[in-house]
């Protein structure tokens, strides 16, 4: 009877546990569902300044801006600010670990290559790992919750700009969680600062013009050398020319910075996105097992219950055999 009752304790207590699973599940859905509408809804935006920056970046040709200075063009700190978003709770699967696990290789490449690493951490489970590994931390963020705020991260990404440009850095990187889809989440180490691909897209916009210039001079050479009529229709290729209220510069000044804060802004809304995904996930596989374990403890509950009668019978007939003898 001892056997079958510490089995029937431990389903009661399965059943309990699966209870939280379930009730968690829920929670983390209803979470997720509230930050994918943010995420997705700011993904186009975010793209779209960027898209915007690149097209002005192009118009002005060869530019110069202090967020799109390449470590290593004059005075270099040999400092690199590492922003590492992690959550504040656990029951997340795999989620913290991934990140981490990039973070820390994305370390040990630049301690390597001789640079000091500023570590800037965002969430406990970040915090408690850096601290139990001896790595100082240069400043813990604790106000990005669930719905991380643009004024919040505005003054995180304001302060690491002021860095850049005063060459107290040479560069920003965010390790992440990236939100590709619902069933997809990468780490990722993303490069803030110094602005990847505009400076590219200017240059290669630029190679463009000058190769599309050079081959229609050379058609029209060859056509007026044999002697076809050129038209001025025939000669010119349609281009289009934007006219910029403020000028182009002045607009890029602004938005340049727009894009790191939107960038940011986004890194954190896609970690976010992915954490709850990932509790999510971790929460339904933990029903699930809590579902199997109540059925196999069913089972061995009746195997015990049904030795325990057969057993009881036994004695029951040898009792009787006993008394007739």
């Amino acid at each position: 009877m001892g056997k079958a009752r510490a089995i029937v304790k431990r389903r009661k207590a399965v059943r309990n546990i699966r209870k939280i699973t379930r009730t968690m599940q829920m929670i983390a859905t209803a979470k997720f569902q509230k930050a994918l509408k943010r995420a997705v809804g700011s993904k186009p935006y975010t793209l779209k300044v960027r898209e915007l920056v690149e097209e002005l970046a192009g118009t002005l040709g060869d530019i110069e801006h202090p967020l799109l200075r390449k470590a290593g063009e004059e005075e270099r700190s040999n400092r690199v600010a590492l922003v590492v978003i992690t959550s504040n709770r656990g029951l997340a699967g795999a989620y913290n670990g991934n990140i981490l696990r990039a973070a820390g290789a994305f370390i040990r490449e630049q301690e390597a290559e001789g640079r000091q690493i500023d570590l800037y951490v965002s969430g406990k489970k970040g915090a408690t790992y850096f601290n139990f590994q001896k790595r100082p931390v240069t400043h813990r963020y604790d106000e990005f919750a669930d719905q991380p705020r643009y004024p919040d991260v505005e003054r995180v990404a304001n302060h690491f700009m002021e860095q850049f440009t005063s060459r107290q850095i040479d560069s920003v990187h965010v390790a992440y969680m990236d939100f590709i889809s619902t069933s997809t989440q990468k780490p990722r180490v993303l490069r803030l600062l110094p602005l990847a691909g505009v400076r590219a897209a200017a240059a290669h916009i630029g190679l463009e013009a000058e190769q599309h210039d050079a081959q229609h001079e050379a058609g029209v050479a060859d056509r007026t050398h044999r002697g076809e009529a050129v038209t001025a229709a025939a000669a010119l290729d349609a281009e289009v020319r934007y006219d910029f209220s403020p000028g182009a510069r002045e607009l890029l000044d602004y938005l340049l910075p727009l894009t790191v804060k939107t960038a940011l802004l986004q890194c954190f809304l896609d970690a976010t996105t992915s954490e709850n995904v990932a509790r999510m996930v971790a929460m339904k596989s933990a029903t699930d097992n809590a579902d199997k374990m109540v059925r196999s403890l069913t089972m061995r509950y009746n195997r015990a219950r049904q030795t325990q009668i057969t057993t009881e019978l036994s004695e029951i007939m040898g009792g009787v055999e006993a008394m007739k003898g």
